[in-house]
């Protein structure tokens, strides 16, 4: 009997592939290891073997900081539309709508009331995915009905940040925000209440120049970019060498910008002490 024998393979250019469900598993973009995507799920979206941050969907992140079912939604119908007629490589509209078929959000942010550990507070949770979380009216306009329903109701604040900045197409429309959600947390203040930001990867321009720089606690993901212009900019204009760690979450701690560094598991076990110290 033949211990072995020599297989035959169909190497027509036909031959079907194997039968593998999409979205099993993914090579990490650091370390190259093969993860399976639902350890990654349970890690919360950090690799188990270099500990590489991967981007949460807002959904994800609104999971993770709150109750099961305490969300009760603010501003769900509110809308971009096009008012510069911005003309670009793609129209400004057919770009919303790309979007929004894509992360199915009507825009970048997520706001409402929820509760953590049965403390209720406002909370609003920016969405990469959406456009970079750039800042364009409708997301200003969110963020500051948040703080005015946070200073009724007489509940802090706490907001999840990831930005690349303004949104271009709007113009000095998406600048304008910054001065709002400002004034906004300005009241905030007055009421005595506080506003938590969580920053994470990446937070830049007018987001960083905004509401992300007024929390009266700032915590920020691990190796997160945290900053205003990008470094090649800055580099530009002061002619300066900047340190390698610049613009991290870590050289920020270093220089005071924010309180403390929170690795992600322990981020809502953070939040909710500090929740409770303010309740």
């Amino acid at each position: 009997m033949a211990f072995f024998r020599t297989p035959t393979y169909n190497t027509s250019p036909t031959a079907a592939k194997s039968d593998i469900p999409a979205g099993l598993w993914i090579k990490c973009k650091q370390c190259q290891e093969i993860i399976y995507q639902s350890i990654l799920d349970e890690n919360l979206q950090v690799c188990p073997h270099c500990n590489y941050y991967y981007t949460m969907t807002a959904a994800q992140r609104l999971k993770m900081f709150t109750d099961k079912d305490s969300f009760q939604e603010m501003d769900a119908d509110l809308r971009s539309y096009d008012a510069l007629d911005f003309a670009g490589t793609k129209g400004y509209v057919q770009k919303l709508q790309k979007n929004r078929e894509k992360t199915k959000m009507e825009d970048a942010v997520i706001t409402g009331m929820a509760s953590l550990d049965g403390i209720r507070f406002a909370i609003g949770i920016m969405d990469f995915r959406f456009m970079g979380a750039s800042m364009g009216s409708v997301v200003g306009e969110k963020i500051t009905r948040l703080a005015e329903a946070a200073i009724q109701q007489k509940k802090p604040v706490v907001l999840v940040i990831a930005s690349g900045g303004a949104r271009m197409q709007e113009g000095a429309l998406s600048l304008m925000q910054m001065a709002k959600t400002s004034a906004a947390f300005m009241r905030l203040d007055d009421a005595k209440l506080p506003l938590i930001d969580i920053l994470t990867n990446p937070t830049t321009g007018g987001v960083t120049a905004s509401f992300a720089s007024l929390g009266d606690i700032i915590l920020a993901e691990p190796h997160a970019l945290i900053g205003f212009a990008g470094p090649r900019v800055i580099k530009q204009t002061t002619q300066a060498e900047l340190p390698k760690d610049f613009q991290s979450s870590e050289f920020l701690l270093k220089h005071g910008f924010i309180d403390r560094i929170v690795e992600r598991k322990k981020l809502r076990e953070e939040l909710s002490l500090i929740l409770n110290y303010f309740n």
